[in-house]
């Protein structure tokens, strides 16, 4: 339940998957699911402030932890409500106040790369100086046990594609949330704004992401306060560079019982080490 009693939140969830014919290799005709994908305009205080691209699984989650990475909400008890309206396809966002410098962050905006392209608005850089994660160690065991509890998820993405997961995790493999959405950074804003509004602490908490670990990744966990990243895909040289600026620990190409990890290697035990592999049959990562 959400922490701020004031709180007026609609419950706007779209379905995710739709049913198409194909034709596959051999002529046969076939159904396939799709993934939705649909446009939410957002507006704060009849602001217009983005359109995302979005799945629709928890859209006000999402909407509210998107504004909150961008730094255009601070205070949970500033906001009076969240209604989505798909009819409309916009999410409208009305707070107590709003920022006294929000043309001048919407004025600075990068339009990031990758599929489901995001915008970061403002200096994020600013917002990261001073920020203090803590620095708790993992055994690799306790990888194992996540990744193992992460298959009992990607429900979209199994009967359709196209899609994103990222999750939320404790270092005992259970998975705190998760969300799948058409881009990765949704799927992460959408878990920030389920953790700010449930109030749950995640300094010890590990986040996990199908896609890659990429600058923008990287900043939201740590906006998060999360210091422990975990990716089945890899990493970007600016998302490592931001890694060891911050004191993360990144681990990616995780799969089965491979991974490597690319910062913070001290804080990893080693205490599940697998067989190791013929030399003729070894990754090339």
């Amino acid at each position: 339940m959400p922490r701020n009693p004031q709180l007026v939140l609609s419950q706007a969830r779209a379905p995710l998957t739709r049913i198409t014919q194909v034709m596959d290799e051999q002529g046969e005709w076939r159904e396939q699911a799709l993934a939705c994908e649909r446009p939410l305009t957002l507006y704060l205080n009849k602001r217009e402030i983005v359109t995302l691209m979005t799945l629709g699984e928890d859209p006000e989650a999402l909407v509210l932890g998107y504004l909150r990475n961008q730094g255009l909400i601070e205070r949970l008890e500033d906001l009076l409500a969240i209604q989505v309206d798909w009819d409309v396809e916009a999410a409208a966002v009305v707070t107590t106040h709003t920022p006294d410098d929000l043309e001048e962050t919407l004025s600075k905006r990068t339009v990031t790369t990758g599929c489901g392209q995001g915008t970061v608005f403002g200096n994020q850089m600013e917002r990261l100086r001073g920020l203090t994660l803590a620095p708790w160690h993992l055994k690799q065991s306790q990888v194992y046990q996540l990744l193992e509890a992460l298959n009992q998820h990607n429900e979209t993405y199994r009967n359709a594609g196209a899609v994103h997961g990222c999750a939320i995790c404790t270092a005992t493999g259970e998975v705190l949330s998760f969300c799948e959405d058409i881009g990765r950074h949704n799927a992460v804003d959408t878990l920030a704004g389920r953790l700010w509004l449930n109030g749950i602490e995640s300094e010890d908490k590990v986040f996990y992401t199908t896609g890659r670990l990429t600058s923008e990744m990287v900043i939201k966990a740590a906006q998060m306060g999360i210091s422990v990243l975990l990716s089945r895909s890899g990493a970007t040289e600016m998302g490592l560079q931001l890694a060891n600026m911050l004191g993360m620990l990144m681990l990616a190409r995780a799969k089965g019982r491979h991974f490597l990890v690319y910062s913070d290697q001290d804080r990893l035990t080693l205490d599940a080490r697998p067989d190791p592999m013929p030399r003729s049959s070894k990754r090339r990562d």
